[in-house]
């Protein structure tokens, strides 16, 4: 399993076009195949930095999801609200593995 991490950094004028734009990832990412885990908004702290997290189970698996994501309606439209907003300065991807399982009470050492 892989956890993408997004960072974005984001128009701090504009975060409610982001929560927008997170709610509309919220419906259309799991229909088109990863498991979100959620998308943070600022609220302390930075008021520029976002993030966008979910899990595929492989980079294969990754790249079919991407394909039916820009194939959807809502995928697509998001791409474009996004565009047309411009509320999304940067975008950098990156993708983690799970280091500290099992982790928690009775896990394993």
């Amino acid at each position: 399993m892989l956890t993408c991490i997004i960072r974005y950094q984001i128009d701090p004028t504009k975060k409610a076009q982001f929560v927008e734009y997170a709610r509309n990832w919220g419906q259309a990412i799991p229909r088109c195949g990863a498991d979100l885990i959620g998308y943070y908004a600022p609220h302390e702290g930075s008021s520029t930095l976002a993030y966008g997290i979910y899990n595929v189970a492989s980079l294969a698996d990754y790249e079919s999801y991407r394909a039916r994501l820009a194939a959807d309606p809502l995928g697509r439209e998001n791409y474009e609200f996004a565009q047309k907003e411009k509320f999304l300065l940067r975008e950098d991807r990156t993708f983690l593995k799970l280091a500290s399982a099992p982790h928690g009470p009775g896990g394993s050492t």
